[in-house]
Protein backbone atom coordinates (compact mmCIF):
# COMPACT_ATOMS: atom_id res chain seq x y z
CA UNK A 1 0.00 0.00 0.00
CA UNK A 2 1.45 3.32 -0.83
CA UNK A 3 1.34 5.61 1.65
CA UNK A 4 0.25 9.10 0.18
CA UNK A 5 2.76 12.41 0.66
CA UNK A 6 2.42 14.31 3.76
CA UNK A 7 0.94 17.59 2.73
CA UNK A 8 3.09 20.40 4.43
CA UNK A 9 0.95 22.58 7.34
CA UNK A 10 1.17 25.85 5.88
CA UNK A 11 -0.30 24.60 2.62
CA UNK A 12 -3.21 23.00 4.26
CA UNK A 13 -3.91 25.81 6.30
CA UNK A 14 -3.52 28.54 2.78
CA UNK A 15 -5.94 25.97 1.17
CA UNK A 16 -8.70 25.96 3.76
CA UNK A 17 -8.72 29.35 3.22
CA UNK A 18 -8.86 29.31 -0.45
CA UNK A 19 -11.81 26.81 -0.22
CA UNK A 20 -13.66 28.92 1.87
CA UNK A 21 -12.59 32.23 -0.05
CA UNK A 22 -14.37 30.14 -3.18
CA UNK A 23 -18.01 31.32 -1.59
CA UNK A 24 -16.83 34.75 -0.23
CA UNK A 25 -14.31 37.36 0.97
CA UNK A 26 -14.16 36.31 4.49
CA UNK A 27 -14.80 32.94 6.24
CA UNK A 28 -16.15 32.42 9.87
CA UNK A 29 -13.93 30.39 12.20
CA UNK A 30 -15.81 27.82 12.61
CA UNK A 31 -16.19 26.89 8.82
CA UNK A 32 -12.20 27.76 8.15
CA UNK A 33 -11.47 24.72 11.35
CA UNK A 34 -14.07 22.79 9.58
CA UNK A 35 -12.39 22.97 6.40
CA UNK A 36 -9.38 21.44 8.26
CA UNK A 37 -10.68 18.27 9.43
CA UNK A 38 -10.10 16.74 13.08
CA UNK A 39 -8.05 16.89 16.34
CA UNK A 40 -9.50 20.56 16.35
CA UNK A 41 -8.22 21.62 19.79
CA UNK A 42 -4.41 21.18 18.02
CA UNK A 43 -6.12 23.44 14.70
CA UNK A 44 -7.44 26.00 17.20
CA UNK A 45 -4.29 26.77 19.14
CA UNK A 46 -2.23 26.85 15.47
CA UNK A 47 -5.07 29.62 14.46
CA UNK A 48 -5.25 31.76 17.10
CA UNK A 49 -1.18 31.19 17.38
CA UNK A 50 -0.87 32.56 14.37
CA UNK A 51 -2.98 35.81 15.16
CA UNK A 52 -0.49 36.48 18.05
CA UNK A 53 2.09 36.61 15.66
CA UNK A 54 0.66 39.31 13.84
CA UNK A 55 2.28 42.71 15.29
CA UNK A 56 0.12 44.87 16.88
CA UNK A 57 -0.02 47.70 19.44
CA UNK A 58 1.48 46.61 23.14
CA UNK A 59 -1.66 45.41 24.88
CA UNK A 60 -3.62 44.21 22.02
CA UNK A 61 -2.64 40.67 22.90
CA UNK A 62 -4.85 40.98 26.20
CA UNK A 63 -7.46 40.42 23.27
CA UNK A 64 -6.04 38.07 21.04
CA UNK A 65 -4.89 35.60 23.72
CA UNK A 66 -8.06 34.64 25.37
CA UNK A 67 -9.22 31.87 22.55
CA UNK A 68 -5.65 30.82 23.69
CA UNK A 69 -6.79 30.91 27.37
CA UNK A 70 -9.77 28.87 26.62
CA UNK A 71 -7.91 26.15 24.28
CA UNK A 72 -5.15 25.47 26.66
CA UNK A 73 -7.55 25.64 29.63
CA UNK A 74 -10.05 23.03 28.52
CA UNK A 75 -7.14 21.15 27.45
CA UNK A 76 -5.86 21.17 31.03
CA UNK A 77 -9.17 20.25 32.75
CA UNK A 78 -9.03 16.97 30.28
CA UNK A 79 -12.33 17.66 27.86
CA UNK A 80 -12.34 15.77 24.90
CA UNK A 81 -14.45 18.30 22.52
CA UNK A 82 -13.24 21.69 22.46
CA UNK A 83 -16.25 24.04 22.99
CA UNK A 84 -15.14 27.90 22.52
CA UNK A 85 -17.74 30.82 22.37
CA UNK A 86 -20.38 31.04 19.59
CA UNK A 87 -19.23 34.97 19.14
CA UNK A 88 -16.16 33.85 18.47
CA UNK A 89 -16.83 30.88 16.73
CA UNK A 90 -18.97 33.36 13.91
CA UNK A 91 -16.02 35.81 14.24
CA UNK A 92 -15.07 36.42 10.07
CA UNK A 93 -11.67 36.73 8.74
CA UNK A 94 -10.59 38.14 5.59
CA UNK A 95 -9.82 34.60 3.17
CA UNK A 96 -6.73 36.77 1.63
CA UNK A 97 -5.63 38.57 4.05
CA UNK A 98 -5.11 35.34 6.14
CA UNK A 99 -3.58 33.62 3.36
CA UNK A 100 -0.89 36.22 3.40
CA UNK A 101 0.03 36.03 7.09
CA UNK A 102 0.26 32.57 6.73
CA UNK A 103 2.64 33.01 3.62
CA UNK A 104 4.73 35.39 5.63
CA UNK A 105 4.95 33.48 8.68
CA UNK A 106 6.21 30.13 6.37
CA UNK A 107 10.00 30.27 7.20
CA UNK A 108 9.22 30.36 11.20
CA UNK A 109 6.66 27.33 10.47
CA UNK A 110 8.93 25.45 7.40
CA UNK A 111 11.35 24.09 9.60
CA UNK A 112 8.72 22.29 11.86
CA UNK A 113 7.16 21.38 8.91
CA UNK A 114 10.10 19.06 8.10
CA UNK A 115 10.56 17.34 11.20
CA UNK A 116 7.05 16.83 12.58
CA UNK A 117 5.76 13.53 12.07
CA UNK A 118 3.33 11.25 14.38
CA UNK A 119 6.23 9.70 17.17
CA UNK A 120 6.36 9.57 21.10
CA UNK A 121 2.58 8.90 20.90
CA UNK A 122 2.91 7.90 25.10
CA UNK A 123 3.13 11.92 25.27
CA UNK A 124 -0.56 11.50 24.43
CA UNK A 125 -2.10 10.25 27.67
CA UNK A 126 -4.44 11.89 29.56
CA UNK A 127 -2.89 12.73 32.18
CA UNK A 128 0.20 13.90 30.38
CA UNK A 129 -2.05 15.76 28.05
CA UNK A 130 -3.59 17.91 30.73
CA UNK A 131 -0.20 18.53 31.96
CA UNK A 132 0.52 20.05 28.52
CA UNK A 133 -2.63 21.59 28.65
CA UNK A 134 -1.55 23.03 32.13
CA UNK A 135 1.80 24.50 30.36
CA UNK A 136 0.36 25.77 27.96
CA UNK A 137 -2.17 28.12 29.88
CA UNK A 138 0.19 29.27 31.51
CA UNK A 139 2.70 30.55 27.97
CA UNK A 140 -0.88 31.55 27.36
CA UNK A 141 -1.39 33.73 30.54
CA UNK A 142 2.25 35.43 29.73
CA UNK A 143 0.80 36.21 26.05
CA UNK A 144 -2.04 37.65 27.26
CA UNK A 145 0.19 40.01 30.06
CA UNK A 146 0.75 43.61 28.14
CA UNK A 147 4.63 43.49 29.06
CA UNK A 148 6.81 44.56 26.19
CA UNK A 149 8.74 42.45 24.10
CA UNK A 150 7.36 39.21 26.14
CA UNK A 151 4.81 38.29 23.62
CA UNK A 152 6.50 36.63 20.73
CA UNK A 153 8.30 33.55 22.78
CA UNK A 154 5.11 32.37 24.34
CA UNK A 155 3.11 32.77 20.80
CA UNK A 156 5.81 30.27 18.81
CA UNK A 157 5.35 27.74 22.14
CA UNK A 158 1.93 27.99 21.14
CA UNK A 159 2.14 27.28 17.47
CA UNK A 160 4.55 24.39 17.77
CA UNK A 161 2.70 22.85 20.70
CA UNK A 162 -0.14 22.78 18.29
CA UNK A 163 1.54 21.63 15.00
CA UNK A 164 2.50 18.69 17.20
CA UNK A 165 -0.91 18.04 18.23
CA UNK A 166 -2.34 18.32 14.48
CA UNK A 167 0.66 15.74 13.66
CA UNK A 168 0.72 13.50 17.07
CA UNK A 169 3.83 14.10 17.30
CA UNK A 170 4.57 13.68 20.78
CA UNK A 171 8.73 15.28 20.47
CA UNK A 172 7.63 18.57 18.84
CA UNK A 173 4.74 18.77 21.81
CA UNK A 174 7.54 18.47 24.20
CA UNK A 175 9.92 21.17 21.94
CA UNK A 176 6.60 23.52 22.27
CA UNK A 177 6.17 23.23 25.98
CA UNK A 178 10.10 23.39 26.61
CA UNK A 179 9.71 27.02 24.78
CA UNK A 180 6.81 27.77 26.54
CA UNK A 181 8.12 27.45 29.96
CA UNK A 182 10.48 29.35 28.84
CA UNK A 183 8.15 32.34 28.02
CA UNK A 184 7.36 32.42 31.15
CA UNK A 185 10.31 32.57 32.77
CA UNK A 186 11.19 35.71 30.48
CA UNK A 187 7.68 37.15 31.13
CA UNK A 188 8.55 36.61 34.46
CA UNK A 189 11.54 38.27 34.59
CA UNK A 190 10.28 40.80 32.69
CA UNK A 191 7.60 41.70 34.96
CA UNK A 192 9.92 41.36 37.68
CA UNK A 193 12.36 44.34 36.12
CA UNK A 194 9.04 46.67 35.46
CA UNK A 195 7.73 46.35 39.14
CA UNK A 196 11.19 46.97 40.55
CA UNK A 197 11.90 50.14 38.00
CA UNK A 198 8.64 51.64 38.93
CA UNK A 199 9.96 50.94 43.34
CA UNK A 200 13.03 52.63 42.36
CA UNK A 201 11.21 55.70 40.35
CA UNK A 202 8.83 56.11 42.81
CA UNK A 203 11.31 56.18 45.74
Amino acid sequence: MVVPPRRPLTRRLVRAAGEERASGETMQVDALLSSLGDRSLGWCMVLFAIVNLIPMPLGGTMITALPLLLVAGQMALGVRELHLPAMLMRREIGCRRFQRVVMRLRPLMRPIERMVRPRREGVFTPRNERLIGCAMFAAAFALFLPFPLSGYLPAVSLLVTGFGLVERDGLVVLAGVGIGILSVIVTAAVGAALFFGVQILAG
